[in-house]
């Protein structure tokens, strides 16, 4: 099993297969998109498979496919097959936006995959315009009846923002009633992708559990599973659930067990360091596995306290702005 230099198991690794990504999200990056990677720059998926099957074998039972988006890959098949036939590797999972996702669905079950994470900010076609600048509502709703169609569980991300989207908290939450979903709110961070100013949120957790409150007072805190990064909650008479991710509070830094690579193989310790190694390098390089093995264990020997740390030691304020989709969101 990895241990960190304070005590913490790492089992969990979130791999970016891409930076790009088929919506324009305002909160993730300008309305004309990023400057993209070439090809070359990227992980290719040989290289992918290869660490992975490394920290596999070093003892992460768990990893989650992430972007950009990662069905804008092509052939991102190919590598979850592969992926899904570690040995040791005990979950394997994806986040997507769910644009290009429904056709895949079958496919996805069919190699054992259980729980998706769907990113979905309102249920307002009007307003996921708004916040998109795609008109992709529909898609998006196609592979959630197709996820719950399968069989597949269902979490449904929001992130939550002033102005913008605060009145499809209890619609939302409303949609657990009928539906066996876990609808978690996410506090905004300021990974933006442009650079503007961010001077804080105005819905932090505490906020957003107060609103459901509101409506629904006999809320029931759930058990939250191991290393959760969500506090949970039951609804009686709901078939979902609902929880809160205090990503900016960050107050799960304690007990964080994951670690993550970016399209381009900077692996990121804590989500605000500027990233600590290069394994896109180290592979390129000629390195043998156990020597990037070694290069790993000392990166997770120095690993940060918690977010507020890694803040504070970012080199520039660039770093704290970097687009979602660059590093994995």
């Amino acid at each position: 099993m990895l241990i960190d230099n304070h005590g913490r198991p790492i089992n969990y690794l979130r791999l970016a297969v891409t930076d790009r990504c088929n919506l324009r999200c305002f909160y993730c990056m300008p309305e004309e998109g990023l400057n993209w990677l070439s090809r070359t720059e990227l992980l290719s998926y040989e290289e992918l498979l290869r660490i992975s099957s490394m920290l596999v074998g070093m003892g992460v039972n768990k990893i989650r496919i992430t972007g950009g988006e990662p069905f804008v890959r092509r052939d991102l098949m190919e590598l979850l097959s592969s992926l899904s036939a570690l040995n040791g590797l005990d979950e394997l999972t994806i986040t997507t936006n769910g644009v290009l996702t429904a056709p895949y669905v079958c496919e996805l079950k069919r190699l054992g995959i259980r729980s998706v994470n769907l990113s979905l900010d309102t249920l307002d076609a009007a307003r996921f315009f708004a916040i998109t600048r795609r008109d992709e509502f529909a898609a998006v709703m196609h592979t959630l009846q197709e996820l719950l169609k399968h069989g597949i569980d269902v979490k449904i991300n929001t992130v939550v923002m002033q102005g913008k989207n605060t009145q499809d908290i209890l619609p939302l939450v409303e949609l657990t009633r009928e539906l066996p979903v876990s609808v978690r709110f996410i506090e905004e961070m300021p990974f933006n992708g442009d650079g503007h100013q961010f001077s804080g949120i105005a819905w932090d957790y505490v906020r957003i559990m107060d609103e459901i409150r509101q409506r629904h007072p006999q809320l029931k805190k759930a058990a939250d599973e191991p290393f959760s990064t969500s506090y949970n909650y039951n609804i009686p008479g709901h078939k979902g659930n609902v929880g809160v991710i205090a990503a900016y509070s960050r107050t799960f830094c304690g007990t964080c067990n994951r670690i993550r690579i970016t399209p381009t193989g900077i692996l990121k310790t804590c989500l605000y360091d500027d990233g600590v190694l290069n394994v896109r390098d180290q592979l390129r390089m000629g390195d043998s596995d156990e020597q990037i093995k070694q290069v790993l264990l000392q990166a997770l020997n120095n690993r940060v306290v918690d977010g507020h740390e890694a803040e504070r030691r970012a080199k520039s304020a660039a770093s704290i702005h970097q687009s979602m989709a660059a590093i994995g969101g």
